[in-house]
Parts: structure tokens; C-alpha cells; sequence
């Protein structure tokens, strides 16, 4: 019956000294305040203050009240800070790319110099599916663009970014101004060894046109470029991943059709993504590749994210 919010209203009205004062500091209208009093007597059966006292008196009951408040309010602040400011804790974070480890670690860096006492354990790969660890409390974030539709998980969303064709400088597809999903058809598609339907390149530009081009699995990042480089193949991955190779003339990057975007995103078990470490960690890892990472978007949306139909995108070619 007695909420810690009534404590408060009582803590605040003592320290202030009049219903007016207090609805200041409490961030209320006078009237909301008092109708929040009014209700809170009706339900006890008794006053709490004498009304229109110059200055305020509480009653007798309102006293003991008040003394609860006054010994009630510092545990549940030391509390809340003890839950914000864990001793000793481990993160488990599990990546789904190899590349992701480009900007990962600096990110990580980061965040253990604003939680010293926080260790972080890292499982990374691509040949195993990391979220049903999440349910088995083994992880407790994997970062991934491959949305399941289970209420058990919660995804919060990192960064957008572009997914690229990566071909040899001297392939005839280096010279093309627009690749259509057909242009791949006789190429062979360098990929990491997973279910090819979890790639965006398959699910949401290849497959959709009917084409199926041969498929090769490599499980290395550097060694999959230097196959392109070598003309061996082709692979569609995330535009930053393949910037410094680039940059460097070591191949070119070409836009799939009019652009095919991807989502990266944080998963934890729903219920647990405003844990301080979880929270502290997602944000920081969001803001360092937004702000670090080149051809990446920051995701203008909420936090409390449920994807719809046209936004469950899988694995891209990572």
C-alpha cells in the first residue's frame, strides 16, 4: 500500500516545507501532488499533514511515515547504486565474424577503461550458431545481423552498413556501373562456411532473381580477400570491413544492384539488455563504430527494438 514513491512525496514535502515547494523539487504540479496525498489517505484512513500549517505539521501517523521514509531511502539509493556499480563481473560475448574484430577491440578498450573490474570473455567463428547459448546462460551478448523470432531474445541495434561486391581490380565486373544479381550467375561466390540462405547477398539479392551461382567456403577473412585479389572468386562483405583493402588498391568494392543494407546488432537474453554491463557495453560498442567505422549509419530507432517482416535480414557475407 505504501509505494516508495509515497515515501519520497513525504521525504521531499519535510525538506521543503510546503506542497507548492515540493511538487517544485519533484518535478510536479501542485495539484498532482496533492491529489497523490489525498488518495494516499483515503487508502490508509488517516491525515498525514494538517493542511494550510504555517509551518507544515505532519500528524502523528504522518510522523511515523515519515520516519519510515527517512530510513527506507538510503538503502534503496545505496541499492540502486550497488546494482549500477557491480563488484566484480564477466561479459561472454560471442561475434559471428572475424571482421567485426577490426573494431571490436578498440571498442572493448574503451569500455575497460570506464569498467576496470568488468573481464571480458570473447568467443568468436563462424561454423557455430552462438544464440541458443544466450538461453543456456553460456554468452550473455552475440553480436550478429541474424534476427530469430524468439521473445526470449532482445536485439538492440548497433549500426547500419552496406554490403559490397569485392572483386579483383582487373575483374570484367570491376568495370560494370550496375551489378544485377544475373552478372554473378557463372562466378564463383567465396563465403564463409554456413548455411548459404543466412547471407543477405543470397536471401535478399541472389535467390530472389533465381540465380545460383557456385559456391565455395573459405573461413578465413584475409585469406577469402586474397582469393578475390587472385581472381578465384568473388564475395559480397561489409563495406568497412573491406575499406583499408581498398584504400590500399588491393581490390574494388562495387554496389549490388541499388544497395544492399544490413543491420548489426547486439543479442541478450530479453529482460537483461539494461544490465549495466550489457547496456554500458552495447552503447559503447555502438558509438565507437559509428564514429570510428567508415561507410557505416547509426540506427535511428528504438531500443526496445521487434523487427518487422521486411527488417529480419540474415548473416550478411561477413
Amino acid at each position: 500500500m505504501i509505494e516508495i514513491k509515497h515515501l519520497k512525496t513525504l521525504y521531499a514535502l519535510s525538506q521543503h516545507g510546503s506542497l507548492a515547494a515540493a511538487a517544485t523539487h519533484l518535478h510536479q504540479t501542485q495539484s498532482a501532488l496533492s491529489h497523490q496525498f489525498s488518495d494516499l489517505e483515503h487508502r490508509l484512513g488517516f491525515k498525514l499533514f494538517i493542511r494550510k500549517s504555517q509551518p507544515l505539521r505532519f500528524t502523528p501517523q504522518g510522523e511515523v511515515l515519515l520516519q519510515l521514509a527517512q530510513q527506507i531511502l538510503p538503502l534503496v539509493r545505496d541499492a540502486v547504486r550497488v546494482c549500477n556499480e557491480p563488484g566484480v563481473s564477466t561479459l561472454r560475448i560471442a561475434i559471428e565474424c572475424h571482421s567485426c574484430i577490426q573494431w571490436l577491440t578498440p571498442a572493448l578498450q574503451q569500455f575497460r577503461e570506464k569498467w576496470p573490474q568488468v573481464s571480458v570473455d570473447f568467443k568468436s567463428g563462424v561454423t557455430f550458431d552462438p544464440q541458443p547459448e544466450l538461453l543456456s546462460r553460456e554468452l550473455d551478448i552475440v553480436m550478429t545481423s541474424d534476427i530469430q523470432a524468439d521473445p526470449a531474445f532482445h536485439y538492440t541495434p548497433l549500426f547500419d552498413y552496406e554490403v559490397k561486391l569485392i572483386v579483383a581490380n582487373d575483374h570484367p565486373l570491376a568495370k560494370k556501373p550496375i551489378i544485377d544479381p544475373h552478372a554473378l550467375a557463372d562466378e564463383t561466390l567465396l563465403i564463409y562456411p554456413v548455411q548459404r540462405d543466412r547471407f543477405d547477398v543470397w536471401r535478399h539479392f541472389l535467390q530472389p532473381a533465381g540465380v545460383s551461382p557456385n559456391v565455395k567456403t573459405v573461413d578465413n577473412t584475409l585469406i577469402l580477400i586474397q582469393m578475390v585479389a587472385a581472381k578465384m572468386g568473388i564475395a559480397a562483405l561489409p563495406h568497412w570491413a573491406v575499406d583499408s583493402f581498398e584504400r590500399q588498391g588491393l581490390l574494388t568494392t562495387k554496389t549490388l544492384g541499388s544497395g544492399l543494407w544490413s543491420r548489426l546488432y547486439a543479442a541478450c537474453r530479453e529482460g537483461e539488455q539494461r544490465q549495466p554491463t550489457i547496456d554500458a557495453f552495447t552503447k559503447t560498442a555502438a558509438n565507437h563504430a559509428v564514429e570510428n567505422l567508415s561507410y557505416v549509419k547509426p540506427v535511428k530507432v528504438s531500443n526496445a527494438y521487434a523487427p518487422t517482416e521486411t527488417q529480419q535480414l540474415g548473416m550478411s557475407q561477413w
